[in-house]
């Protein structure tokens, strides 16, 4: 405390003993105008990087003696683009950061917002850390917000403030925050239009035509693209949004499987030939792009050629997002014509890329093809990496919310660091009283409101960063709750509709099979059986799908039991089910109650589909801390020592593995099936 009140008596005596100012006004306009003529020369593109860079930083030194005031962070920004145009982005991000903390000293809310924003581009376009460029594109809107009203013109930063709206939204975009992004992209057109400057309107449009796609409201999707191109008219961008626009009207008739329709405008992105020649990047993707829809659709003519033709493009100029999409397509197309070591080859290659550039999507569909067309053992070991990155999504949400509560626990020590500095302060207060005189006090006072105005600043910006996690956490629940919604929308489907129409079907055959007596009876019957088997699948297919989750207000016992009694009533077999009452079930992980009921569903549909069984016996026993669960048919069996093991069978291995569990498969031919998994408690 003693120390703390020397300081500050110390800093006063010294300020008032400096009322000399340290430039004259004269200096000021010399230095100004020399700082702008290093600046222009540093944007110069027709001298050489080296000599720019010098400019910048004899710009950079000459700032750094200037007062702390709006004019120096406005130079710091300036200078910063140089920067970045000349791809020395490190340099860009040192001078924004400094930007940013000179802007706090000063309290220049314009400047704090636009230094976020700077920040926010450097993680957006060289990192792959989506948390802290969302964070600063939302303290960037945070603050424009907070100025409309106030002195400052709207039309002033109307423009600024627009740019970290359309950020903002496709970050959500990105993260399929659809109808938050949607609301975003719509104020920052508003701010533009407020600017009078319509630069970015041609994004926004864009931005909103692929929401619409994904919110599946094609035809607005359409009517966006063309708005689109109508903003880019007479700019320098008009090509180039065209092609885009034209692209992703194709994919917007692909979503619909309107094939002719995305091949028209695919072929009209194509048609500008001499802008697609040189930019390669553009032209590869629309080339992909029509080679897949013409695969889809059947039209094999032009492949693999088409897909080769983009692959060589996208290799030559090092474009490893668009190749790791290519490489797919390429061994979905290999998959499909039974040429699993092609399709291996480029699933693999996708695999390697999408994992450098933290690409999840494709990533889960290379794992999902690599474990249906690699032999058993590499199979397994793609399932694992598959069922882990589906995992680790779902704990992202756990993570959010571990980082929202560490966030509100940091402001609520704000808060009490606040408090117990406003006590300090006023026993500094009352011994400066006791010791200086007046101007002494006032000056202190004075101090003393600039300390509480920034600490309520940074009380502030912890407030925003638990607003910023709450946002995000929503979203992800909002992710599942879709995910779940769109389950139960397919198992109806299946159930009502594609079932009942087989089932029409197979009723003609049986009316047309009592009316004819010819030789193609057999035939048919043949076939009304096959339905009836397509049937029993169906019903198996709606039903899993309807049962994704285990129901929270129901016992897991009374779950498990009428997943059996269920699906045996539906293929006709007995059964046998026990359960030990020494097992506590709620005292069992929820990950090992859904695994246990995974591998059961998984099981039982093994038996349906191969075993030609008329009983089964399922056993849930303790024993030595021990569940073990037995599964028993009367069926054909199999040689347990040649079987090649699909999906089902090493997705039973692969859950087993995560409860660091045992399982066997003990069978022979013409005896039967035996399914024992051993977990550890």
């Amino acid at each position: 405390m003693f120390r703390s009140f020397i300081k500050i008596i110390f800093i006063v005596f010294f300020l008032f003993s400096c009322n000399k100012p340290n430039d004259t006004i004269k200096d000021i306009e010399l230095k100004s105008n020399i700082i702008n003529s290093y600046i222009e020369n540093g944007k110069d593109r027709k001298i050489s990087e080296e000599e720019r860079e010098k400019y910048l930083e004899k710009a950079s030194t000459l700032v750094s003696t200037l007062n702390d005031n709006t004019f120096k962070i406005s130079k710091k920004q300036e200078i910063s683009y140089g920067y970045y145009s000349l791809g020395d982005y490190d340099s860009y991000k040192v001078l924004n950061e400094k930007a940013l903390k000179l802007s706090y000293k000063i309290n220049d809310s314009l400047n704090i917002a636009k230094s976020h924003f700077l920040i926010g581009i450097y993680f957006r376009d060289r990192t792959s850390d989506i948390q802290t460029t969302f964070e600063n594109f939302y303290k960037a809107d945070k603050i424009y917000s907070n100025l409309y009203g106030k002195k400052n013109s709207p039309e002033s930063f109307a423009y600024d403030h627009g740019k970290a709206l359309i950020d903002l939204a496709q970050i959500l975009l990105k993260n399929k925050d659809y109808v938050r992004s949607e609301s975003l992209t719509i104020k920052a057109i508003k701010k533009f239009s407020l600017s009078k400057n319509k630069r970015y309107l041609p994004l926004c449009y864009t931005n909103l035509g692929i929401l619409s796609k994904y919110l599946e409201n094609y035809d607005r999707s359409i009517e966006y693209n063309l708005k689109a191109i109508e903003f880019a008219k007479g700019t320098n961008k008009e090509i180039s949004q065209t092609i885009t626009s034209y692209s992703n009207i194709g994919t917007v008739y692909k979503s619909q499987k309107k094939y002719e329709k995305a091949k028209e405008y695919y072929d009209k992105a194509l048609a500008y030939k001499s802008f697609l020649t040189n930019n390669l990047k553009q032209y590869s993707r629309l080339l992909d792009n029509l080679a897949y829809v013409n695969f889809l659709s059947n039209d094999l003519d032009s492949i693999p050629n088409l897909f080769y033709k983009a692959l060589r493009i996208r290799d030559s100029i090092n474009d490893k997002f668009g190749l790791t999409t290519n490489t797919l397509h390429l061994a979905e197309y290999y998959q499909s014509i039974g040429k699993d070591s092609l399709a291996i080859s480029y699933a693999e290659r996708s695999q390697s890329l999408s994992e450098e550039l933290h690409n999840n999507q494709e990533l889960l569909q290379a794992y999902q093809l690599l474990s249906e067309v690699s032999d058993s053992k590499s199979g397994l070991g793609y399932a694992n990496k598959y069922i882990a990155l589906n995992d680790s999504l779902i704990k992202e949400e756990r993570l959010f919310r571990d980082k929202f509560a560490r966030i509100k626990f940091e402001t609520d020590e704000i808060v009490e660091e606040n408090q117990q500095m406003s006590k300090e302060n006023q026993i500094l207060i009352i011994a400066i009283l006791g010791l200086t005189a007046m101007f002494l006090l006032g000056y202190i006072i004075f101090r003393q409101q600039q300390s509480n105005k920034e600490l309520q600043f940074a009380q502030t910006q912890q407030e925003s960063n638990e607003e910023i996690y709450r946002l995000l956490l929503n979203q992800q629940i909002k992710l599942e709750e879709g995910r779940q919604l769109e389950q139960q929308r397919m198992s109806e489907e299946l159930h009502d509709g594609v079932l009942g129409r087989l089932f029409g079907v197979r009723l003609s055959l049986d009316g047309i099979n009592q009316r004819a007596n010819d030789e193609f009876t057999p035939a048919r019957d043949k076939y009304i059986e096959e339905l009836k088997s397509i049937e029993k699948e169906i019903r198996l297919i709606s039903h899993d799908l309807g049962s994704e989750t285990l129901p929270s207000d129901v016992a897991y016992m009374d779950a498990v039991e009428t997943l059996i009694k269920d699906l045996c009533a539906i293929h006709k077999i007995d059964y046998e089910f026990s359960n030990d009452e020494k097992i506590d079930w709620e005292e069992i992980p929820d990950n090992k109650k859904v695994n246990f009921f995974r591998i059961l569903q998984e099981s039982m549909q093994n038996i349906f589909k191969h075993a030609q069984a008329k009983n089964v016996k399922i056993n849930f026993d303790y024993e030595d801390s021990k569940i073990n669960l037995t599964i028993l048919d009367d069926g054909i069996g199999f040689k347990s020592t040649k079987v090649k093991k699909g999906i089902g069978l090493k997705n039973i291995t692969s859950r087993v593995s995560q409860m660091s569990g045992v399982v066997q498969f003990l069978s022979n031919n013409d005896s039967g099936t035996k399914v024992s998994v051993i977990v550890p408690i």
